[in-house]
């Protein structure tokens, strides 16, 4: 079973300009605008955490005396 002439033509004219766009990428497939992967209240909650942890070992290294 051979392919016929006209459908190998097709083929590779469809990949002959396939070729010539690469690297090209339309700018409406491009990610533009701030959309967060985070929300502000997620966010503010994890710097609530991290920073209310952090504060709170120091304030329990301070009162019992250094290394403990």
């Amino acid at each position: 079973m051979t392919t016929s002439k006209r459908l190998a033509d097709r083929k590779i004219e469809k990949f002959d300009k396939n070729i010539t766009k690469r690297g090209f990428v339309p700018e409406t497939t491009t990610k533009k605008g701030k959309d967060h992967p985070v929300g502000p209240i997620l966010l503010g909650f994890f710097v609530f955490v991290v920073i209310g942890s952090s504060l709170f070992q120091i304030i329990r290294t301070a009162t019992s005396g250094g290394m403990a």
